[in-house]
Order: C-alpha cells, then sequence, then structure tokens
C-alpha cells in the first residue's frame, strides 16, 4: 500500500486534515490520510442529491446509503436528559469531510472573537478563557492564504476590512428581499464563497459538478495527485498507542481488518466527535484518563453553535422551475449590538426537499419512542406530508449564534459491541444563552418586518450539530487546555490536533475558514521545524 515510509498521517481529510496534509505534502514531506468514510475520488458516490431519496423500508440499508452519500452514519446517543436518544447528525464523513456537503461560505472571524470574555463575562456556567492564546493578526496572513488555496470569491475587500455590498443581484426574489432589509438598516452583503459563479448553490449533499470547492478537490486531491500522498479510506481509527510523551502506533480497522500503522508525526483531524473519542479510547497504564488528557478536559466543553432557519416570503409567484439562481448573501449587523455578542445571517439556495424532512422527522419519532415511535409516524406520515408541502418560501436564511463553553457540555464514549464504543453527547443550554436565543429572535423578526415570517427553531435541538467544535481546546496552561497555542497536545511531543475541537470558543461565524487558516499556520511552523531537523541532521525528525 506504499503506507510504511510515512512522515505524517493524518486523521481525517476535512477542512483541517486535507489543508494540513496538502500544505506539508507541498513542502515534500510523505502524508498517509486515514478517512473514516468512504474515498469520493474515484469510488461509486451518490452525488447531486441527499441520500434520503435512495432510503428503503428496510433500515439496515441506511448506513452504506449515507456512507456513499459521504454523510456520517453512525448513530449518537444524546444523554442531555432523561433515556438515552439516538440520531444521526447531519454532518460529512468521507473525502472532504462536510466541507463536501457545506454551501461554500468561507468567513473569517473577527478580532473580538479571540477575545470572548468582554461579551461574556457575567454568563453563569461557562468556562471562557480570558482570550485565545493567539489572536486575529496571527491569523491574518494564513486567512489570505487560506482564501487563495480554495479561491474564494467576494472575499474580503481590503480597503474596509469588511465584505462587499450586494449590489445589483440579478435575482428578483434576492433583490427584493435585500431592499426590504436595507429599508429596516440591515446591510446584507456579498457572501465570501467557494464555489464558482454558475454555482448552483447545492447544500446538504455532494456537487455533482465540482464547482463547489471543498477540501477533497482543493487540497486532498492534488496531494494525492501531485505530492505523492496516499489514503486509506473506510479506515476506522480505534486508538493510539503512546509512551508517556510520544505516539508510537495507530491502530485501526481498514475494511474490516486489523491494521496498525507507525509515523514520526500523528496528525488529529477527525472533527469534534470523532477525535475526543479516538483520544479517550486509547487510555492507558501511562494515561488511565484517555491521550493528551492530563486536564480532564478531552471531551469537555462541547460547543455547536445556536442555527435557527427563518423562511422569507415576498409574495412572489413562481413555480419550483421558474426560480433563478439566488446570490449568497450575509448580514453581520448582529455580531455584536446593545453590547451584546450574537452571530451572523447567511443565506440558503434552496430548502432540503420534503423528502428529507419526513425521513428526519421518522428519525426523531424513533429516537423518542423506538419502534413504538415509528409506528405513530406511519400512522401520522400522510398528515406530516401534507403539512411539509405546505412549507414554501422565497428565500431561507439561517441564523448563526454563538453559543458558550461549558465543561458539563460534552463528548463521552461508552463501552459497547463496537471495537471503537458508543459516542454519546451531553449537552444544556445555560439560562444566559437561552435568554440571548430569545433576544436574537426578537431583533431579527422586528429587522424582517414587512416580510411574512416561517421560523423554524432548531437552537435548543441537540441533534443539530452542524459546527462541532472546543472538545480538545487549545491555550498555554496545560491545566485548563489539551493542546499548547501550536495545536500540540500538552506532553506529548508529536500529536497535534487540527480540526475545531482546538477552539476555546466557537465564533460567531461558520469554522471553515479559520480551521484551514489555523492548518496552515501549524503546518507553516511543523515544516520549518522540520527542514532546521534536517539541516542539522540530515534525518527526518519532526518536532
Amino acid at each position: 500500500m506504499g503506507t510504511d515510509h510515512a512522515d505524517v498521517i493524518i486523521i481525517g481529510t476535512g477542512m483541517g486534515g486535507a489543508t494540513f496534509g496538502y500544505a506539508l505534502a507541498e513542502k515534500g514531506l510523505q502524508v498517509l490520510f486515514l478517512e473514516k468514510g468512504a474515498s469520493h475520488l474515484a469510488h461509486d458516490a451518490i452525488l447531486g442529491d441527499y441520500p434520503e431519496e435512495y432510503f428503503h423500508p428496510n433500515r439496515d440499508r441506511y448506513r452504506e446509503i449515507l456512507i456513499r452519500a459521504g454523510r456520517y452514519a453512525d448513530h449518537i446517543e444524546d444523554i442531555s436528559s432523561g433515556r438515552p436518544r439516538r440520531f444521526r447528525p447531519f454532518i460529512g464523513c468521507g473525502t472532504g469531510g462536510s466541507s463536501a456537503l457545506y454551501g461554500a461560505a468561507l468567513i473569517r472571524f473577527r478580532p473580538e472573537d479571540f477575545a470572548p470574555r468582554q461579551y461574556f463575562a457575567n454568563t453563569d456556567g461557562s468556562s471562557l478563557p480570558e482570550r485565545w492564546p493567539i489572536g486575529y493578526d496571527d491569523l491574518a496572513s494564513y486567512y489570505a492564504a487560506a482564501e487563495a488555496i480554495y479561491r474564494v470569491e467576494n472575499g474580503t475587500d481590503a480597503r474596509t476590512g469588511g465584505y462587499r455590498p450586494l449590489a445589483n443581484p440579478t435575482s428578483e426574489i434576492t433583490a427584493q428581499i435585500t431592499r426590504s432589509l436595507e429599508a429596516t438598516g440591515l446591510h446584507p452583503l456579498r457572501a465570501p464563497t467557494a464555489s464558482g459563479s454558475d454555482c448552483s448553490g447545492c447544500m446538504g449533499f455532494r456537487c455533482p459538478s465540482d464547482c463547489k470547492r471543498g477540501s477533497a478537490q482543493v487540497c486532498l486531491m492534488p496531494a494525492l495527485e501531485r505530492h505523492r500522498a496516499k489514503l486509506l479510506d473506510r479506515c476506522i481509527v480505534l486508538k493510539l498507542e503512546a509512551t508517556r510523551d510520544r505516539v508510537t502506533a495507530v491502530h485501526c480497522l481498514h475494511h474490516g481488518a486489523n491494521l496498525t500503522l507507525a509515523a514520526p508525526l500523528v496528525v488529529l483531524a477527525a472533527g469534534g466527535l470523532e477525535t475526543p473519542r479516538i483520544l479517550l479510547n486509547s487510555a492507558s497504564d501511562r494515561w488511565p484518563h484517555g491521550l493528551a488528557n492530563d486536564s480532564g478536559l478531552v471531551g469537555k466543553n462541547l460547543m455547536r453553535h445556536y442555527i435557527d432557519l427563518y423562511l422569507l416570503h415576498a409574495g412572489s409567484h413562481h413555480t419550483d422551475a421558474e426560480v433563478p439562481k439566488r446570490e449568497a448573501f450575509v448580514c453581520d449587523d448582529f455580531y455584536v449590538a446593545d453590547g451584546q455578542k450574537f452571530g451572523i445571517l447567511h443565506s440558503f439556495s434552496s430548502l432540503p426537499p420534503d423528502y428529507v424532512m419526513l425521513a428526519s422527522l421518522a428519525e426523531q419519532f424513533e429516537a423518542v419512542a423506538g419502534k413504538i415511535g415509528m409506528g405513530l409516524f406511519r400512522l401520522t406520515r400522510p398528515i406530516a406530508a401534507r403539512a411539509v408541502k405546505r412549507i414554501d418560501a422565497d428565500l431561507a436564511i439561517a441564523a448563526i449564534m454563538e453559543d458558550l463553553p461549558m465543561e458539563e457540555n460534552c463528548v463521552s464514549v461508552q463501552s459497547s459491541l463496537h471495537p471503537a464504543g458508543q459516542l454519546r453527547i451531553r449537552y444544556h443550554i445555560n439560562a444566559a444563552d437561552r435568554a440571548r436565543i430569545r433576544i436574537f429572535r426578537y431583533k431579527l423578526m422586528q429587522a424582517f418586518k414587512p416580510l411574512r415570517v416561517t421560523l423554524f427553531k432548531q437552537a435548543e435541538n441537540n441533534e443539530f450539530l452542524a459546527h462541532v467544535c472546543g472538545t480538545c481546546r487549545f491555550g498555554d496552561d496545560p491545566d485548563t487546555s489539551v493542546l499548547d497555542r501550536h495545536n500540540r497536545a500538552h506532553g506529548l511531543s508529536n500529536l497535534y490536533v487540527v480540526d475545531a475541537s482546538f477552539f476555546p470558543s466557537s465564533g460567531g461565524a461558520h469554522p471553515g475558514l479559520t480551521i484551514a487558516a489555523n492548518a496552515l499556520r501549524v503546518a507553516d511552523r511543523i515544516a520549518a521545524g522540520n527542514a532546521h531537523s534536517m539541516d542539522r541532521s540530515k534525518t527526518s525528525t519532526l518536532p
């Protein structure tokens, strides 16, 4: 397989792993990617549609269909209250991770995101740091580099430091709604996107034409095709073996067979759920509470963003076939408002089709009441189908609001028959955040007048795990963080984490660009250290 001489093993191929691996492979290091999901670079894949279209009453087939579509196929248990509720999160798993499904909006965090306590100092129960161990200026050049790599269109205007105004949209629906928003004092701006100008705006499924630039197309494929990198897909990492100061082996199931790998450097980029799972499963006599877990914070401080969906009705009359392409836009007027920090608004291209919503309802019925719930859903399905069909909008807008870290919000692993264990989450919203959610909703309903608005409340729904982060936070104090400021695990010389797990706070925008920019920052440091070692000893001794 050509995997016996890797300089770096990278676990995960999303925005963090693929970007990081590409940067190191480009500098001449031999990179081996391990991907839990399937490779969709040359294999059979579901493109251009949601996998729910292919679901069959025989539920045993769901898992393989989701894998072929690049979706996470395992059940997670929510143990926040009462009996555990099982669900499948709507996140990516496969080459490109969630970037294969995203809407390609790549937005920079703002300077205030790196010093959050000034806005949340009085929030009860939070474990906010005074600030990130790095600031906006430490990432500014890497933001620009990531925007160049992903060919972000409508990026930051160098003159104003912000995003460009949404002037003269070609879609009449977009123009009508943005005029209404401007009349209430909002400032719609062109969304910075990693997609072509002719992109149809596919969100939630793999693009059939590659006009959406995710990490698989932009970073993983060039690393494999031009820079000698290797990829093992359907490779489930079970645990890492380590001495007290160094990872010595990676134990996997590759297409169902046991496989053990090793490299001088091991990098976790499996996402905010899977990365802590791997570390917790790697407990040993030397690391009794889990690898890199002397602080006890691996899996803690789970954040997921509070996301609501607003359906705006402008009174347009059109059939589905007549709906034109709608320019993507953002509004950041409420990022900080009246001394409080909320988040960003982002337009959707379209709502998921009826069958996706019905499949989601079916899973929720089953999660609440098991087989009885499924029986009830089958009885009420005709009513639910009619209700879903009545859902319509001229434009959908997602409101993404920052949530805050609390140690009791966490990811854990329960031993089970599956060798990787049962992944669990516990997540509660504190009183201060509930108040912020109510205020944000009120502000938005006022701002959207006189448009007719339908609000889909999702902020309180723990199954809405769109932007999981924070579960291996970085910082300068080993007692209050899992990683140091360079994303290296405290106490381990060759283990790094470059997915969103490292966030000490979640910010108020999509995390993708910040993940990619930070991956480039960490890769630069590692490459520089490796070059220095090679100059001295002529051997590949990575930091």
